[in-house]
């Protein structure tokens, strides 16, 4: 087993504060590469209400350069009253055909703060994933019995004619004198076309002890599969884990190979959160989220 050192190369991405919807943050980088040299990543962004909209930048690979900014967001919150109405954060990207899907979670806030809700929605582009419209005003996932407190933040892979989705399964929220905590694993759920999906329960990645919280997973497949994901334990920050499965639905956990530290000082001093693991021939290129979930904006690291 090879540990995994990372090279940090700084902020790839900052919210471009003079735009309405990127008042702050830039988080949960999702991409599409588009060939050659250059790459697309979906993110989220707040305004000064702190709803969150969907955008992207465009990038050169080989120098790490910012080509193109959508102004306009291509993603917004939905209405009042339906399950995206407070905000929209992609988290997955697939090519299907002349179209491309971009998964993602709406959520609303609870009445009691912090609490807040989620599910799972589905955009559909046809024109290579520059403009996107909403399959549904509902979710195409939301809460179940296996997932009675939320479902988010889903990594959806397509295998000829199965589709794959690991999401984030939330159990439950506690308040005590300490503040609040929130519990969810990574569950399992298959698929005939990417948009009905059954899930039976089956846990990918569980909670280890004194874990609150495994975020999105980013997954490669090579010889096995391979994922990066935030893991988060009680009363601390987020760091990255890895784990490997060769069949895609056992996972084995190996976080000690993960060599990706926080930093002395700045924005990823505190914590090392939303991941995104690219292989672009035979490198590895990671985007990553720091302090204050993404406060700051998008970092990038290579192996």
């Amino acid at each position: 087993m090879n540990k995994q050192h990372w090279k940090k190369g700084g902020l790839i991405y900052k919210p471009n504060k003079d735009i309405y919807w990127q008042k702050s943050h830039a988080a949960i980088p999702t991409s599409l590469f588009l060939g050659e040299d250059l790459m697309r990543t979906y993110f989220c962004s707040r305004d000064l209400d702190n709803k969150s909209y969907v955008g992207f930048f465009e990038w050169s690979i080989s120098t790490k350069k910012i080509i193109y900014i959508s102004e306009n967001p291509i993603i917004s919150p939905g209405e009042y009253g339906l399950f995206d109405d407070h905000g929209v954060q992609a988290t997955s990207v697939v090519k299907h055909g002349e179209c491309v899907y971009l998964y993602y979670l709406g959520w609303n806030p609870g009445l009691k703060k912090p609490l807040f809700y989620t599910a799972i929605g589905l955009a559909i582009s046809l024109d290579g994933g520059i403009t996107f419209k909403k399959y549904s005003e509902a979710p195409i996932m939301q809460r179940s019995k296996y997932d009675p407190w939320m479902v988010s933040g889903e990594t959806v892979l397509k295998e000829n004619d199965l589709w794959r989705m690991y999401y984030l399964s939330g159990q439950k929220v506690t308040f005590n004198d300490l503040g609040v905590v929130s519990y969810y694993d990574i569950k399992y759920a298959e698929s005939k076309d990417g948009i009905h999906w059954k899930r039976e329960g089956k846990v990918c990645l569980q909670l280890e002890e004194d874990e609150s919280n495994i975020s999105r997973m980013s997954i490669i497949k090579e010889d096995i599969y391979k994922a990066w994901y935030p893991f988060k334990k009680k009363g601390k920050e987020y760091r990255i884990g890895y784990a490997e499965s060769i069949d895609g639905i056992n996972w084995e956990r190996k976080d000690n190979l993960v060599k990706l530290n926080t930093s002395q000082k700045g924005w990823d001093s505190k914590a090392l959160d939303k991941v995104e693991v690219m292989k672009i021939g035979n490198r590895k290129i990671m985007l990553y989220n720091g302090n204050d979930f993404g406060i700051d904006g998008i970092g990038i690291a290579t192996l």
